[in-house]
């Protein structure tokens, strides 16, 4: 697994599983049903009825002790913290993993509490200091023996031990998948996320791991989940078939109203890539963890909309019935589009949201916000359901997260293999071009376009929310075997500063043998001094 040398986020996950439902609200009890002590019996159902019972109850924020010494463990010092693998837990037992804890640091300041389950009975986890080892002693020394932990991750048995997940900071997990290279993140939930200072990151507080038997074929995790606005329990059966495969059963009860809901979020980063690239601005061709949003609707209709850095924030509402699947891919996977061996964003793990049982009605979200770096996760997903996200309201969610190189069920129809955009019109024309006006290039490629040949060409359909499309139109490209599709778009500044919205699909005959590529476009005008004068050169 390559480890992410070029990042400074400190974050590290793994996925998560729910189903869904909605649920009458229940009345408000005064006593919180105890969670249990270390030797008593572990059930899911208490920890459902705990979290239910504190939504009822006054919010108190995390612990965050020692701010001082915490501050001073930034990137590099958290770097310099090892774990003691010898006596990382289940170590000397015939288990599929084991289980390493995570030090408190600049970023993850509020300690959780970890709790194994073995023979149904818990037992806490409690922090030691010789769980890990140091490469600065003095910082050892200065270290409390209460501090406690932030997060742990699983690792498979192997020489080298394979990682298959991890929990760290708020409701955040991660896996590096099949491909066995961390990128995106998941997380239990999202809270009135695109709303600026009003988004809220409820906390995991407390784990249960539950230890499995030498041959077990999934692995159990609970978890508390506690906010301002919610509380929640969740059960997390964790599989390795090849990729990752997470199954989630998620109950929330809401504490107080807000404004959006996000269910099985996702977030990760796009900078650039041949979409938006301008030279000079990195030395790497491109730099993403995902480069498209897929789509499979509740009337399988396939859609993939192109990721963008936009200028400024940008909320975009799929709207859909009992949706088939929703998920962040990666699918440019050459290493010559990245040039970054250290990084390796052509390895980073693709994320598909599977919904168990019926969602209903609601949106898919797609919050895209502007960066110029690297380090800062821009691209958020997720499940907005329909009706009054009320304090009161009770919620079930089930689901599977699939964290691969793919989605699992990858479309029979050809998909987007990339989308370009430059200068409108052919060369020598460029200067009689609107500088608003935009040239986009669509690759498509897959089985249903296999079969054609250049005399029998499938057919452009392009549309434009705003403006007009100019001069549609095909080519198929030898030396990469796939098809391209041509437009030009022209017109005048949207209202209201919003994107003009562009779909784009290949028809051949009366049959549509392409997934729907869609696109947030800006208009803005583009560099026009594309060579240094003599005086600054």
């Amino acid at each position: 697994m390559t480890i992410d040398l070029g990042r400074r986020r400190l974050l590290v996950s793994t996925t998560a599983l729910a189903g869904v439902s909605f649920l009458p609200a229940w009345a408000t009890t005064g006593s919180v049903p105890a969670l249990p002590r270390d030797g008593e019996a572990f059930d899911f159902e208490t920890l459902v009825a705990h979290a239910r019972a504190l939504s009822h109850q006054p919010y108190h924020a995390p612990d965050e002790r020692y701010a001082e010494l915490l501050d001073e463990i930034g990137y590099e010092a958290f770097m310099g913290i090892h774990t003691r693998k010898e006596v990382a837990l289940w170590a000397d037992a015939a288990t599929p993993v084991t289980v390493e804890f995570f030090h408190l640091d600049q970023n993850a300041r509020a300690p959780v509490a970890i709790h194994v389950v073995e023979s149904g009975r818990s037992r806490r986890i409690q922090y030691n200091g010789d769980l890990f080892r140091y490469d600065d002693p003095a910082l050892a020394k200065r270290l409390p023996a209460d501090l406690g932990f932030s997060g742990f991750r699983m690792l498979g048995r192997g020489d080298p031990a394979r990682e298959w997940l991890a929990f760290k900071g708020a409701s955040y997990f991660r896996s590096p998948g099949g491909l066995d290279q961390y990128g995106l993140s998941a997380r239990g939930v999202a809270i009135d996320t695109g709303y600026g200072a009003d988004e809220a990151f409820p906390n995991f507080t407390q784990y249960w791991l539950i230890k499995p038997e030498s041959d077990a074929a999934t692995i159990t995790i609970c978890a508390l989940l506690e906010g301002q606005h919610v509380t929640g329990a969740y059960r997390i059966k964790l599989s390795r078939p090849n990729d990752i495969i997470l199954d989630i059963e998620t109950r929330l009860f809401q504490r107080n109203d807000v404004q959006r809901l996000g269910i099985a979020p996702l977030t990760s980063m796009f900078w650039f890539s041949e979409t938006n690239a301008r030279r000079g601005v990195d030395w790497r061709p491109e730099i993403h963890d995902s480069d498209g949003l897929a789509m499979t609707t509740g009337q399988d209709q396939r859609l993939w909309r192109a990721l963008v850095n936009p200028p400024r924030t940008q909320y975009s509402a799929f709207q859909d019935k009992n949706p088939k699947g929703f998920g962040l891919l990666q699918r440019d996977r050459v290493f010559d589009h990245y040039q970054d061996p250290e990084v390796g964003f052509e390895n980073r793990p693709s994320l598909w949201v599977e919904p168990r049982g019926n969602w209903g009605s609601g949106h898919v979200g797609l919050l895209e916000l502007p960066t110029d770096e690297e380090v800062y996760d821009n691209i958020n997903v997720f499940w907005v359901p329909a009706g009054k996200t009320a304090s009161g309201n009770d919620w079930q969610f089930d689901y599977r997260l699939h964290w691969g190189a793919d989605q699992p069920d990858p479309p029979q129809l050809a998909r987007v293999m990339a989308t370009r955009t430059g200068r409108a019109g052919a060369p020598g024309t460029y200067e009689d071009q609107s500088v608003l006006a935009r040239k986009f290039v669509i690759d498509f490629a897959g089985h249903a376009l296999d079969s054609l040949d250049k005399d029998d060409a499938p057919e452009p359909q392009v549309h434009a929310s705003h403006g007009k499309i100019d001069n549609p139109y095909v080519r198929y490209v030898e030396k990469t075997g796939r098809w391209r599709v041509f437009f030009d778009w022209k017109g005048e500044l949207p209202p209201n500063d919003t994107p003009v919205e562009l779909q784009a699909a290949l028809r051949h005959g009366a049959r549509q043998i392409t997934e729907t590529w869609l696109y947030a476009y800006y208009p803005e005008a583009l560099p026009r001094q594309l060579y240094a004068d003599d005086d600054s050169a």
